[in-house]
């Protein structure tokens, strides 16, 4: 178990009479690349939601660098090492761009040289190319941007498991780009990444693996042009149009 990073074993979450997420169980070794899919309502928010602490499973256990974190809270999965982004940024507004840069820095590492953390903030702001907007509002910021200051955010964490959620939704082509050679540099670096989008063509060229859930259940878990002819997955998603 040294070489896993993320186990979940049977994991489930049931909301009075609907079935979430349904005994689910895979494993992530670092650096795996690893895109998550599935039609609307197929549990991939609830999933995150439960990998991350947000949520508490009502059975199975999820262990993250041999720690079991399951139960519990949010805060705490963070600081055992698993980091994620929104849907929906979450920028703080009236803050500028390296301030909201700070703040995961200084909760991170308390006892830290701010200097240090101000230098590692402008490295990862450069990696994201949005260096120039370090005194700028975030409020101010395009979505686009709004984004990239999320993963660089996620980035000050140090975290050893990423959850991206819909990165690329609402995102210019150009900054889209950034956001791949983000995901290509942090895989570099060792990370594990589980990608989850409805950019079918991101997925399946950013992927190494993929899983595919549909009602709440993991229905395929194998490398993409595997998954892509699976008659399974045909069946639940992509042979659909459909969005999350």
């Amino acid at each position: 178990m040294s070489d896993i990073n993320l186990l979940l074993n049977r994991v489930s979450k049931r909301f009075g009479g609907n079935q979430a997420v349904d005994h689910v169980s895979f494993s992530v070794t670092k650096p795996e690349l690893i895109g998550m899919i599935g039609p609307n309502g197929a549990g991939k928010t609830t999933l995150t939601n439960l990998m991350s602490g947000m949520l508490k499973p009502t059975t199975g256990t999820i262990y993250l660098n041999g720690r079991r974190i399951d139960g519990h809270p949010a805060y705490d999965v963070t600081r055992a090492g698993l980091g994620r982004t929104f849907q929906i940024t979450r920028a703080l507004g009236r803050m500028t761009v390296l301030e909201n840069m700070m703040v995961p820095g200084l909760a991170h590492r308390p006892r830290a040289r701010r200097l240090d953390l101000e230098e590692r903030a402008h490295e990862i702001l450069g990696l994201l190319t949005i260096d120039h907007l370090t005194n700028e509002y975030s409020r101010a910021l395009s979505g686009g941007q709004r984004k990239l200051l999320e993963l660089g955010r996620l980035l000050m964490l140090e975290p050893s498991v990423i959850i991206l959620d819909e990165p690329f939704a609402g995102v210019h082509p150009r900054l889209q780009e950034t956001i791949y050679q983000y995901i290509h540099r942090v895989h570099e670096d060792g990370k594990a990444i589980i990608l989850i989008s409805h950019d079918m063509d991101a997925v399946f060229e950013l992927s190494h693996r993929l899983l595919v859930l549909h009602h709440g259940a993991l229905i395929a878990d194998g490398a993409p042009q595997a998954v892509r002819s699976d008659p399974a997955v045909i069946e639940a998603y992509l042979g659909h149009d459909e969005d999350d």
